[in-house]
């Protein structure tokens, strides 16, 4: 008699070849077991599609359905948008699929015990997801209890039948987290957009002067400004020299933390009032659609597309294609799965292609500038920038020029002078030690940003248009860096608003010369009235803002939107500057080799040190690694570059990847072409050095 199939196995049957009691089969009985094995694969089958589809296909497409930004961004065309929905539903399956289907070949119990590995090993991986949104579990406590958990699972799977139907059943998810993608999702209109509003704004003036317009993006006004309360000019000289020719509207504040709200509310004059992708068919009435009719349209967007094709050209678009979309889903799911902590954000992926990666002419025509350090700034600058510079400059026509930058949003990437530096993608930005160096990259790259807005003023001023144009340069939001509530949600608007909600705001009108500075309480739906009324235009749709020429809105009423449709308010009044650490006074020093710590660091990019090229515009300013568990928290070191001390960082508790200290090195003049002479010190209570082995 043949022996009990388990419970959450196939039903009970003669086995594969047995022989009938007459010693040869009938046909009748090959077609039953055949029919019963075909059963039996395709239970297991749709059990393996309904675990997988809870732990990629659910989790993946409820990101990215949340986030048109990214597939805007990367300028993903419909069928790549079908065809990555298609694979993340599909092709996960396949694997544990097919390695079952292979493990029949080993006998009905090979294949029921891989079965079973396999629906306890996706059980654990589910549980990971669980238990890292409802528990306080991490890293290796939570392994071992999802791990415990997908144990437990996989034997009541194999005990029982009812573990088993219900898995049955729920492989229809991934068809239902498919339609929800495609339908409700806020990336559903990038499937199935509608068409575009053709209104335009009508004349209100004859005069139309050209407008430029620089939206910025992850920018506090706190950032900008010293103790004093104003834009710090030895620090960042060029957005002083803005200020100083321009009304600088200082009570300015971003309705939202998300850019795919934010910059619809700049555009259109409205308060987010719906989840919706920050494309044209969902926002026909906005700057571009207004201005379209009188002016010609040079507009450079990056992660919305509120210009209907009709109205804009888009000549610069970041990576793209499907090969781009799978890498980052890949790196999504990476996030997704990880026991430990992480902001699962595709906004990671916004990093602007240089002039040289984008392949850009070297003889193309740019507008003059200093010869930065090493003359890389014309190569590093963002291709979206260089073909916005490009475009400023006098026309027969009304123009809008218009340029939303990732600058200075993360990835952190350049120096002030302009030069690139690599970095972990998994760095931490919060955290002890961890808040601190993302600050001082966030300010590097600002200073970065200063320079690019400096060339702006110099190519308008040489090519006639600056005294013409009313010139707008301003932030979406900013970001907090207070330690615990790093980041731009809810979180961070109660514990920082000052640092999330207030953003710089300047506006140059035609002619103007004098700066003058305009304490009126302004948020973001003002800006395009504001920019309408310059311009001359009467916007056809009823707005929430007020233009700068009609009367304030009273003082104290300040609104956020972390959701659409849901605002609240934060305190009115210019946020005070943060205080900052004073600069340790060993930065900058020279140094000598000192004595031996009778330690040892290990740097990751060692070998960075060993040959570098200041010609290609890129610099290992960033250091990390780890120091033995010997050397206790809080302890500094003093990274120095041949001979000269250029960070001075503290060991902090070991972060996901193992690093317990990272330095930025923001000076470049440290470094020279070919080797360089990298030393980590150990600073003792006396404040003398110890010398670490590098490793």
């Amino acid at each position: 008699m043949a022996e009990p199939a388990p419970a959450g196995g196939p039903p009970p049957g003669p086995a594969d070849g047995a022989a009938s009691p007459t010693g040869s089969a009938s046909a009748g009985d090959r077609r039953r077991r055949l029919l019963l094995g075909a059963r039996a694969e395709l239970g297991r089958l749709l059990e393996i599609v309904a675990l997988v589809g809870l732990v990629v296909t659910q989790p993946l497409l409820d990101v990215l359905g949340r986030s048109p930004d990214f597939f805007l961004f990367h300028r993903a065309q419909r069928a790549d948008i079908l065809l990555l929905v298609a694979l993340v539903a599909v092709v996960p399956t396949v694997p544990p699929a097919l390695l079952g289907a292979l493990s029949r070949l080993a006998g009905r119990a090979a294949r029921s015990v891989t079965h079973t590995v396999l629906v306890g090993a996706l059980l654990a991986a589910l549980a990971v997801q669980v238990g890292r949104h409802g528990t306080p579990l991490r890293g290796v406590p939570l392994l071992l209890a999802a791990v415990a958990l997908g144990a437990l699972g996989a034997a009541a799977h194999r005990r029982w039948r009812a573990p088993g139907r219900v898995l049955r059943l729920a492989a229809v998810g991934p068809l239902v987290f498919v339609g929800l993608f495609l339908a409700a999702s806020p990336s559903s209109v990038l499937v199935l957009p509608r068409a575009a509003d053709g209104t335009a704004g009508t004349a209100a003036t004859a005069v139309h002067p050209p407008v430029v317009m620089l939206v910025l993006d992850e920018l506090p006004l706190v950032s900008l400004l010293g103790p004093d309360g104003r834009v710090d000019a030895a620090r960042f000289p060029h957005f002083a020299e803005l200020a100083g020719g321009s009304t600088w509207y200082r009570n300015a504040t971003g309705v939202s933390g998300w850019t795919p709200y934010a910059l619809p509310a700049m555009l259109t004059g409205r308060y987010p009032a719906r989840g919706v992708a920050p494309h044209y068919s969902q926002y026909p009435d906005n700057l571009f659609t207004a201005f379209g009719g009188l002016y010609d349209i040079r507009a450079e967007e990056s992660i919305t597309r509120l210009c209907p094709p009709s109205r804009c050209e888009q000549p610069v678009a970041p990576e793209q294609g499907l090969g781009v979309l799978v890498r980052e889903t890949g790196r999504l799911l990476g996030q997704v799965t990880a026991p430990q902590e992480s902001r699962i954000d595709p906004e990671d992926s916004y990093r602007e292609q240089t002039r040289t990666e984008a392949g850009l002419d070297a003889a193309e025509p740019v507008p003059a500038d200093p010869k930065f350090r090493w003359d890389s700034l014309d190569d590093n600058q963002p291709v979206r920038f260089t073909s916005f510079l490009a475009g400023l400059k006098p026309a027969p026509r009304p123009t809008l020029h218009f340029l939303h930058l990732l600058m200075p949003h993360s990835p952190w990437a350049f120096l002030p002078s302009g030069v690139r530096y690599d970095a972990p993608d998994d760095l931490p930005n919060d955290g002890a030690g961890w808040v601190e160096l993302a600050r001082q990259r966030h300010l590097a790259q600002l200073g970065y940003t200063d320079r690019l807005i400096g060339e702006t003023l110099r190519t308008l001023r040489a090519s006639g248009l600056y005294d013409q144009a009313m010139v707008v340069v301003t932030a979406d939001h900013g970001v907090s860096f207070s330690k615990g509530f790093q980041g731009r949600g809810m979180d961070a608007i109660k514990a920082a608003p000052g640092e999330v909600a207030w953003v710089p705001m300047f506006v140059k009108e035609p002619g103007q010369r004098a700066g003058r500075v305009d304490e009126r309480n302004w948020e973001h739906v003002d800006l395009l009235p504001t920019v309408a009324d310059e311009a001359g235009i009467r916007l056809p749709w009823r707005v929430d803002g007020r233009s700068a020429r009609s009367a304030p809105r009273p003082p104290g009423q300040k609104h956020f939107y972390d959701r659409p449709g849901e605002p609240v308010t934060i305190p009115d009044g210019v946020p005070t500057p943060p205080t900052l650490p004073a600069a340790h006074p060993l930065v900058g020093t020279a140094v000598g080799q000192g004595p031996a710590a009778g330690g040892s660091a290990r740097v990751a990019d060692l070998a960075a040190f060993r040959a570098t090229d200041p010609d290609t515009g890129a610099l290992p300013a960033l250091v990390w690694g780890d120091v033995p568990d010997s050397v206790p928290d809080g302890t500094l070191l003093a990274v120095a570059v041949n001979g000269r001390i250029g960070a001075v960082v503290p060991v902090v508790p070991p972060d996901p990847g193992g690093r317990r200290f990272a330095a930025l090195l923001a000076d470049d003049r440290l470094f020279h072409a070919g080797p360089n002479q990298l030393d980590v010190y150990q600073i003792a209570a006396d404040g003398g050095l110890r010398h670490l082995a590098l490793s």
